[in-house]
């Protein structure tokens, strides 16, 4: 395989920007659509923050790949957002007698699990307040991608860098063919990463997100699945016991979530009819 997640993500932020870049430029010939630049000074305080804790996300998600599985990753990541005795338990089934964990990869996981809650709610804060200007989620993309660079650049040519120099994948391949290979799998990753983040700004831009945590569950299911089918993970009953838990943790606490913005929203509505009659 080839085990150069960071270069990998890196590659993926490189080619989000460029088609960013494409689609706006794009609109403003065929359109005549306006085009939408910050200031240095906005640039920095308002986007800088979620650009950082966006590329730390993905960088650590992926880098953590070397060590666990998609489904381990999956279920590490999803306990953070869950009630914590169901999720505790569901997770020890899983985990059971399984030879793919890994502490630093569990570290790494947790770690990307908590930096994507800031990294969402920072993100719903943005699209949402029209006084930035990143009401569109292109625009908002193209802004990120350079900040994500820069903070991924440094980890991938440390950690990566000379192994990623002296690969016969790559650099040192000595058939084209296969280098191009590589190549293209990582492009159509990238192209698939595009429209995955594109759809969630979309749904946290017009809802929030919360609702982006539910619609997550379902992409939670189709992961693992897709793991187990196709991506070599082996699960026992014990295990699928536990897989089952951990998504009943998972869609209890988004339930109780909800029900709690609803409680909010309805008591807000609420005070507005009692004062519109006195």
């Amino acid at each position: 395989g080839f085990h150069f997640p960071l270069s990998i993500s890196l590659v993926h932020i490189l080619v989000k920007f460029g088609i960013t870049a494409f689609i706006r430029e794009y609109n403003r010939l065929a359109y005549d659509q306006r085009t939408v630049w910050l200031s240095w000074q906005t640039y920095i305080r308002r986007v800088s923050p979620t650009a950082i804790s966006t590329a730390l996300d993905i960088g650590l998600s992926n880098w953590s790949f070397l060590f666990i599985t998609v489904s381990l990753l999956e279920e590490f990541k999803a306990s953070q957002i869950s009630v914590v005795a169901l999720i505790s338990g569901g997770l020890l089934l899983f985990t059971y007698q399984s030879t793919d964990f890994n502490l630093f990869g569990f570290i790494l996981v947790l770690s990307a699990s908590f930096i994507g809650g800031l990294r969402w709610a920072l993100a719903q804060t943005i699209l949402q307040k029209e006084s930035v200007g990143l009401g569109n989620p292109i625009d908002l993309m193209f802004h990120l991608q350079p900040i994500m660079a820069i903070t991924l650049l440094p980890l991938a040519v440390f950690i990566e860098g000379p192994s990623l120099a002296l690969s016969s994948q790559v650099f040192r391949a000595t058939n084209l063919g296969d280098a191009l290979w590589t190549l293209f799998l990582i492009l159509i990753g990238s192209v698939l990463g595009f429209l995955l983040s594109l759809s969630e700004y979309f749904v946290v831009l017009q809802t929030s997100s919360l609702t982006l945590s539910i619609s997550g569950i379902f992409k939670e299911i189709c992961t693992l699945s897709i793991a187990f089918t196709l991506g070599g993970d082996k699960i026992n009953l014990t295990n699928f016991i536990g897989l089952v838990v951990c998504l009943a943790g998972i869609t209890l606490h988004v339930y109780m979530k909800a029900q709690i913005v609803l409680r909010k929203n309805s008591a807000k509505d609420h005070n507005y009819q009692r004062v519109e009659t006195i």
